[in-house]
């Protein structure tokens, strides 16, 4: 297939959550109380909330910036390409970059929401998940519903208030919801517990993913406190991998069966291994510990269940087989540090050819999985003649995707490319 031909629709982008986010959303007694950007003396803009400030920590929104800035230091809206929090420029570089449409998880809340489900006063943090997730829908995916695909955040402290979100938002269009990869690393019931299962009801009943990002625990998988951050980056896939582990062998899929899980940012290459250990573990051992999937190995109750996605992942591409190239999304990351934009589809279409993925395969891959399980259709209102690589950067001739860097006075210079510059010559 051709870089050209191509159609993306990324399963995992981020929102870098805009400053009049609560604006006109919130009930008036709180409106004082809400969520609010604060301008530091350092230059930086952070969310404040209960008396805790949340900063836009850099390698949140580094598209666009050489990587020898990249860090973990605070940044200001300024230090970021305006699409990452204006649904506008968004848009812009989505074609610039060849992406149809983006699902995106929060940044400042936490991918699980938690940052609301710390107040005490639980009131208040149900009207500021009502309004994040209002916003969401209608000003931030509603704005190009053929170009985004709506998520929610959850009530993650009630799991009766949570089912009835879920039920909310679905009947606003939204299929899709974040969660946590360990409820019991932020202090509450495990996967193993009946504490959740009027959300997974719900979910089930609305036929909603159940989305599990990298990192949503609130913790990463370290070695040492001394260790250098490259160990930590290095080790954040195994982080997803015990998320499933501990999904699938708890009872939650024997009670739903229909309940379906994305493992966001997880990667693929690690899948084929898990697989076998999982039923090697279930042979060896299921006599014993009392595991019973109704005649199913652990390896097919993991297809049946868990939606795989991937960045850049060869090893994964390779053996896609043995993951199930029906369950296999793909993501872009944008504006995050790990992102290919604006290159990505030519990193994909690379990958593919290497180790000779069919068009059909590429297709389901690339954007007819997402699609379906997340209940989306952009060709309803897109012709799909207009939704390719190639369509879309004829869109945007002339974007700007150059490369920015600032000095010691956070003053912006340039060098890069504009999107025409990526397109192939005749």
């Amino acid at each position: 297939m051709r870089v050209e031909d191509l159609i993306l629709v990324s399963v995992d982008d981020h929102a870098v959550e805009p400053a009049d986010l609560f604006e006109g959303r919130l009930p008036s007694k709180y409106v004082d109380r809400g969520p609010r950007i604060v301008h530091t003396d350092a230059g930086d803009d952070v969310w404040e909330f209960e008396g805790v400030q949340i900063p836009n920590i850099g390698l949140n929104a580094v598209a666009g910036r050489p990587s020898e800035e990249y860090g973990i230091d605070p940044t200001s809206f300024d230090e970021m390409r305006r699409g990452c929090w204006d649904v506008h420029e968004r848009v812009k570089d989505m074609s610039a970059g060849g992406v149809l449409a983006s699902m995106n998880f929060p940044s400042f809340p936490s991918f699980s929401g938690r940052l609301f489900g710390n107040s005490p006063d639980k009131d208040l943090a149900l009207a500021v998940v009502r309004a994040y997730n209002d916003w969401h829908i209608e000003d931030w995916a509603g704005a190009y519903p053929d170009r985004f695909i709506p998520m929610a955040i959850p009530v993650i402290w009630d799991p009766r208030l949570a089912a009835d979100e879920v039920r909310r938002v679905a009947a606003k269009g939204c299929h899709s919801l974040s969660f946590t990869e360990n409820p019991a690393t932020l202090g509450l019931p495990s996967f193993h517990s009946e504490h959740w299962d009027p959300l997974w009801q719900a979910l089930v009943d609305t036929d909603t993913i159940l989305n599990i990002h990298l990192g949503s625990s609130g913790q990463v998988t370290v070695t040492a406190p001394d260790a250098p951050i490259d160990v930590m980056m290095s080790l954040q896939p195994m982080n997803i991998c015990m998320a499933a582990a501990d999904l699938l062998w708890s009872r939650v899929f024997r009670h739903y069966p229909a309940l379906k899980v994305a493992l966001s940012e997880g990667g693929t290459g690690w899948i084929p291994y898990f697989l076998d250990r999982l039923d090697r573990v279930y042979d060896r051992h299921h006599v014993w510990t009392g595991q019973d999937f109704d005649g199913l190995k652990p390896s097919q109750v993991f297809k049946k269940h868990f939606i795989t996605c991937f960045i850049t992942d060869p090893v994964g591409i390779q053996h896609r087989q043995d993951i199930g190239v029906e369950n296999i999304c793909w993501e872009l990351d944008f504006p995050h540090s790990d992102s290919e934009w604006p290159r990505a589809p030519e990193e994909f279409i690379e990958t593919c050819e290497q180790f000779g993925v069919s068009d059909d395969e590429i297709n389901a891959i690339s954007h007819e999985n997402a699609m379906r399980f997340y209940h989306f259709d952009p060709f309803s209102i897109r012709p799909k003649s207009q939704s390719t690589v190639g369509a879309l950067r004829s869109e945007v001739g002339g974007h700007d995707t150059a490369i920015r860097s600032y000095d010691s006075g956070r003053h912006r210079t340039e060098s890069g490319t504009t999107i025409d510059q990526l397109r192939p010559t005749a």
